[in-house]
């Protein structure tokens, strides 16, 4: 068996307030470019689900952007490299550059493809520099600013000119190559944020903090004229970008607005179109990044949410792409009228996902905290965080303010649901754990161990507790009271994850030391010989012992049924038959060991991941069994199958896995530290 990559819910663009970002399409594929921390996102406009991403840089990354041919990506991250690599063949890498000594905040191509100029934050020596892509070998020299240069850009035609506007309020002009200083223009009063040529190579356009937009003559660097202030912004204007015929522009503010400008022969511009706010109006809905692209305007909030229009009809709703930004540590699935894909992030965003369509919506939290752990049943949700809190939230849009709460005084480790009796909850911290029933504490019991994870039973009955120690406590939950059951000990490290079959027929837990074990949990037989062992254990004496009576026989034939040597000692009692006065020399713990592996563990030797496991999944039908690690890698196991037999699924998420989901009995659904979601197909 083997998986296949089917969608991609992609992370949304790294934003950051008071700044702008830099998006990038190919008008030839219709796809675009952006970045989120050290992946550079590719993203088709008419398949929002056909997603690739470049994984590979070191350091967050700020900028990426297409050669003319379409053929080449060069992107750079905020240590000043500029890594050049392919758009097809698994993007393998043509080149890297350590092109500035500090962050790299915009970056070009040249028209003819042959070099590149970038500008950043050079910490005190040259910010901007323009190379030949394949040596690197500089092609000018660039005096005249004295701090950050925020953007920069290629005259699009000939004679080639460079400009480059930043932090000091200055609009410089280059010529060459090789370049040189031409002029400079002081006409902003703050910074300025984003400097573009039109593509017929005719005017440049610069857009600053200061509310205003100048256009120059591309070919002497003169001032032609500016923006009308009429239906002007009333913000901070971070980006703008041309339209494919050099007639229009459109802008994006801190007033989160859009605004589409007719830009004139003259040099001056007049608002035709202003794109209104399409969110709650807060913060989030700031506009920090615009591209124009063939018959598509997008914008891009602070909040990362991608608002795509079509510029033949700006009337019409836009088409609204959004993600997480941060760490997507949990997963969960929504069995309704259509299936949905519930995901948390670090951040404290929850998002909706329905399979074959994509984002479907985010959950409108009364907190915005963040978020550790979350379980859902029907229309309900229960979140904990880093706050102490555990949350109960109605997924109903109209009532998922209406969110309730409660403290359980310390930082909740894990959070499981009774499936059949939601109202019953379990939640571990550090030394224990609490059994919740309508939000309202039944009882908090000190477990006198470091409890690392937790899980309770689907109708409430039975829990499994994971401490720092590597064993497992099973306990019975009897009203508000847990009475230990067992105790199982096969791990070598901390449990990391616990969870149940959904045919309550078997658990599976894994460790921070790379190994999974699935466990037969019918055998209940078993396990109370083995806690009857220990008791007797405690009086070092087996004399006309009810346990060897019951159980010495059995014992020895299963041993003998899958061609196991027993424990020194027992072979000759179990054939002989006879009950011995004294076995001291039985070693009970050897024993226990025996009968942990060979009766309640049901797949064993799942050690194929060469780092932590953080998450685990079980299929509907209890047939497979996912794991994911901090390795990068998800592994599919067949409790019917050897462990030999797994399907690996290699660099899943760059950064690690951290939430994984049954979407049904062939379909799993994971995510990780690059804020995206994948869909694999389980196939023959």
């Amino acid at each position: 068996m083997a998986t296949n990559l089917v969608e991609t819910y992609a992370c949304a663009p790294s934003t950051e307030r008071g700044r702008g970002i830099l998006i990038s399409g190919n008008p030839k594929s219709n796809s675009i470019l952006y970045c989120n921390a050290r992946s550079v996102v590719i993203r088709y406009l008419d398949r929002p689900l056909d997603v690739a991403v470049y994984g590979e840089h070191s350091y967050p990354v700020t900028v990426a952007r297409y050669s003319p041919n379409g053929e080449w990506i060069a992107s750079a991250d905020v240590s000043g490299v500029i890594r050049i690599w392919g758009t097809h063949n698994d993007f393998v890498l043509k080149n890297e550059f350590k092109v500035l000594s500090g962050r790299i905040d915009d970056l070009q191509w040249s028209p003819d493809g042959l070099r590149i100029v970038a500008c950043g934050d050079g910490k005190g020596k040259s910010f901007v520099r323009a190379f030949m892509w394949d040596s690197g070998s500089t092609v000018g020299d660039f005096d005249g600013h004295s701090k950050r240069v925020l953007s920069c850009h290629f005259k699009p035609t000939r004679p080639f000119r460079i400009a480059s506007c930043g932090e000091d309020f200055l609009v410089n002009f280059y010529e060459g190559p090789p370049f040189k200083f031409k002029l400079s223009h002081r006409g902003h009063s703050n910074f300025v944020n984003c400097i573009r040529f039109s593509p017929d190579g005719s005017k440049l356009i610069s857009v600053s903090s200061d509310k205003k937009g100048l256009i120059y003559d591309a070919k002497s660097g003169e001032t032609m004229g500016a923006l009308s202030s009429e239906d002007g912004h009333t913000g901070s204007i971070y980006a703008v970008s041309w339209s494919g015929d050099s007639k229009h522009v459109i802008t994006v503010s801190a007033d989160k607005t859009a605004k589409i400008w007719e830009i004139f022969e003259d040099g001056t511009g007049k608002v035709t179109k202003t794109l209104g706010c399409t969110g709650s109006g807060g913060v989030e809905d700031m506009l920090v990044g615009c591209l124009w692209q063939n018959d598509h305007i997008i914008t891009v909030s602070l909040s990362g949410t991608i608002n795509l229009y079509s510029a033949s009809d700006l009337d019409r709703q836009p088409l609204c792409l959004s993600g997480h930004m941060k760490n997507v540590n949990t997963l969960t699935l929504l069995e309704s009228d259509e299936k949905t894909i519930l995901s948390s992030s670090f951040d404290g965003y929850i998002f909706r996902w329905i399979p074959g369509t994509g984002y479907s919506g985010k959950l409108k939290r009364k907190d915005d905290s963040q978020i550790k752990c979350l379980v859902a049943f029907k229309e309900e949700i229960m979140t904990s965080g880093y706050n102490n809190k555990v949350w109960r939230i109605s997924l109903d849009q109209e009532k998922s303010e209406q969110a309730e709460h409660i403290d359980v005084g310390s930082q909740p480790k894990d959070l499981s649901q009774a499936i059949n009796s939601p109202v019953l909850a379990l939640v571990s911290t550090d030394s224990g754990v609490l059994l919740l029933k309508d939000l309202q504490v039944l009882s908090n019991i000190n477990l006198g161990f470091a409890v690392t994870a937790s899980v309770i039973a689907p109708d409430g009955s039975e829990a499994i507790v994971g401490g720092q120690d590597g064993k497992l406590h099973i306990y019975s939950v009897s009203g508000d009271s847990l009475k230990e059951e067992a105790t199982l000990e096969k791990h070598r490290g901390p449990i990391s994850v616990l969870q149940y079959s959904p045919d309550f027929s078997m658990f599976a837990s894994a460790d921070l030391n790379r190994e999974a074990v699935v466990w037969d949990r019918t055998s209940k037989e078993l396990r109370e010989m083995v806690s009857s062992l220990t008791r007797v254990d405690a009086s070092n004496s087996f004399t006309k012992s009810n346990v060897l009576d019951n159980y010495g026989i059995q014992i020895h034939q299963s041993y003998i049924m899958r061609d196991i040597t027993p424990v020194p000692g027992m072979k000759h009692l179990a054939m002989q038959g006879c009950e011995p006065k004294v076995l001291s020399s039985l070693n009970l713990h050897l024993l226990r060991a025996y009968y942990d592996i060979m009766k309640l563990v049901k797949l064993n030797n799942m050690l194929f991941h060469t780092a932590r496991i953080n998450c685990l999944a079980w299929s509907p039908n209890s047939t497979m069994v996912a794991t994911g690690s901090l390795d990068t890698n998800v592994i599919i196991y067949e409790i019917a199958k050897p462990a030999s037999n797994r399907i690996t699924v290699k660099h899943a998420h760059p950064g690690g896995v951290y939430g994984l989901v049954f979407i049904d009995d062939c379909t799993v659904a994971s995510s990780g530290e690059d804020a995206c979601i994948r869909v694999w197909k389980i196939v023959q």
